[in-house]
């Protein structure tokens, strides 16, 4: 079994988490600490890998790149950034990095020599150009879009991407990895394959068609947006027939990679917010940790913290908030829900089969349902209910529950279970 298989990501946010200037700064400010400070929490937690947002030099939130090789001042340097390496790598920890490809910084230096040389120059053939103009990324003048088809660009990027993976990053998250298109990505990635045969590649996509672009690119996964829509609308609006039709397109996603599961990430109001009622915030960890896939937890949904995505400048901000020094400053820091995503991310150690498991659904209507897990002889039953009465569960062992004090034979008002039916083989 490869080591993506079994791996959970925390995913964080460094230059919020830490507090960081909202704007580049010309001294060094040593950070990294400040975010190791919570390594022994997220592995507590259960999770045993980092999904990190940017950490190179930028302008701003990180996604406004200076330079690819430089770790962003606001973090701190290279020194910093290997002791931080060094203490996830001892704790048995993997690191995925933020790579921020498609665009750059209108400040960048290649920007620079682009604009002054012309379109047609060396120089202006590492930018796309739209009637004279560089191209900017759906609109934003200040993020000017690198054309990674150029071969020299995409030695760049195969470099920077070899860079720190010998660094000690085991992998990479392709920002906005749909506007280069899945083509684009194919040669940049085999080369680095070549030298990193064990990286593990993320690819951000939307509405892009994931199993033709995974197959095309020889991305290992994709951040399945489907997926988690189907769970948090279907939660919010006690309709769980959608999520069951987002059950039906992720089986066939599952049959050719592994997607990226989440209900939360940077870019999106958090899961709390989403679903609106906490007595449902259960149900959505439950999905997370059992349906196939390899799973994130969003830092600070575990302690319910809450977030509106807003369609303004700084509209992502109320999900990104800056976290204390260490845990123990956390106030309000919600016991009860971090137990949650503790019980049910040692639940997915237990039965580490269900990254691969065959999804199916039965019993459906807007406020039950009964989701099916199987895998070979393995074979698992997760019952949502989000109605105000119990509800029967299935002939079984209940091997856990949200309130392990309901009836037997009876999953509890707005509560879940998961069920070992019987006859099957036991993990």
């Amino acid at each position: 079994m490869d080591w993506t298989s079994s791996v959970i990501w925390w995913h964080c946010y460094p230059l919020r988490f830490v507090g960081a200037e909202e704007r580049a700064i010309t001294t060094t400010e040593h950070r990294f600490d400040h975010l190791a400070n919570w390594l022994d929490h997220a592995q507590q937690l259960g999770c045993d890998g980092l999904l990190l947002a940017p950490v190179f030099d930028s302008v701003s939130h990180g996604y406004d790149t200076l330079d690819y090789y430089r770790i962003d001042p606001r973090l701190g340097d290279d020194a910093d950034f290997d002791e931080f390496m060094r203490q996830a790598k001892v704790r048995g920890m993997r690191v995925v990095l933020d790579g921020v490809f498609n665009h750059v910084s209108r400040e960048h230096e290649i920007v620079r020599r682009a604009l002054a040389a012309g379109e047609d120059s060396p120089e202006g053939r590492w930018l796309k150009w739209d009637a004279g103009f560089p191209y900017c990324f759906e609109g934003n003048l200040d993020l000017v879009e690198l054309n990674l088809a150029h071969p020299p660009v995409a030695d760049y990027i195969a470099d920077v991407m070899i860079h720190w993976l010998d660094r000690g990053a085991d992998g990479w998250r392709l920002d906005a990895a749909f506007a280069p298109g899945a083509d684009v990505w194919r040669p940049i990635l085999d080369r680095v394959r070549a030298v990193h045969p064990d990286v593990w590649i993320l690819a951000e996509l939307l509405t892009t068609d994931y199993l033709d672009f995974a197959a095309r690119a020889g991305v290992d996964s994709v951040t399945q947006y489907e997926l988690w829509k189907g769970i948090w609308s279907s939660l919010k609006e006690q309709n769980l027939h959608e999520l069951a039709w987002s059950l039906k397109r992720h089986v066939t996603f599952v049959e050719q990679f592994r997607p990226q599961t989440f209900i939360g990430n940077h870019d999106v109001t958090r899961i709390r917010s989403n679903v609106g009622d906490d007595r449902h915030l259960g149900h959505a960890v439950a999905l997370l940790m059992t349906l196939p896939g390899i799973p994130s937890v969003y830092a600070g949904d575990e302690f319910g913290f809450t977030g509106v995505k807003e369609d303004r400048p700084g509209g992502d901000d109320a999900m990104r908030p800056a976290f204390p020094r260490t845990p123990d400053e956390l106030a309000d820091a919600k016991p009860e829900l971090q137990e949650v995503y503790r019980r049910l991310i040692a639940f997915r150690r237990r039965h580490p089969w269900l990254v691969d498991a065959t999804v199916s659904t039965r019993d459906v209507t807007n406020t039950f349902m009964v989701v099916e897990l199987t895998h070979r002889a393995e074979r698992l039953e997760l019952v949502l209910n989000l109605g105000d009465d119990a509800a029967p569960l299935p002939a079984g062992d209940v091997v856990l529950a949200g309130d392990a004090s309901g009836e037997p034979g009876l999953v509890g008002a707005h509560d879940w279970a998961i069920v070992r039916p019987e006859h099957h083989q036991v993990t």
